[in-house]
């Protein structure tokens, strides 16, 4: 229970600064991405407050070495950039200064939004539903074929 509880206050804290930060104004989204037109540069001070937050986060566990509600300490060790993980960056971002969405705002703004938001919510389920039923030949397929950026 206490997990439960502790995702529960992360989520409805996490959601909450997306709305005192904007992120769910699809608008404000898409004015910071328009560096060469009416940029509003307003969210690099939420993504820059993040950052630190973050780094500190990953700090203090660190130093602990033992969580407070889980078995044990799960820091990803993987530092390469593979053509997986930069496509699958690529179609994230792509998608994002398209509709000035991305899921975690997405989510959030389901609670207000325009009747936009579900569709979008709705695709981007279907979008990993596909995945997951997608034959595990296809998937191998898929990161076979993937464009090799390391050159």
């Amino acid at each position: 229970m206490p997990m439960i509880l502790a995702a529960f206050a992360s989520g409805l804290l996490f959601g909450l600064g997306l709305i005192v930060s904007q992120m769910v104004d699809p608008a404000k989204v898409l004015a910071f991405l328009d560096i060469f037109g009416n940029w509003d540069p307003s969210l690099a001070f939420v993504m820059g407050g993040a950052v630190v937050v973050s780094s500190l986060g990953y700090g203090v566990a660190k130093r602990r070495g033992v969580p407070v509600l889980a078995p044990c300490l799960e820091i990803p060790s993987r530092r390469d950039i593979d053509p997986r993980l930069v496509a699958g960056a690529a179609l994230f971002g792509i998608g994002w200064g398209l509709v000035g969405f991305c899921p975690g705002p997405a989510l959030t703004a389901l609670t207000f939004g325009p009747w936009q938001v579900p569709v979008f919510v709705a695709a981007m389920i279907a979008g990993m539903a596909l995945f997951r039923i997608a034959p595990a030949k296809v998937q191998v397929s898929l990161r076979r074929t993937a464009p090799d950026l390391d050159g």
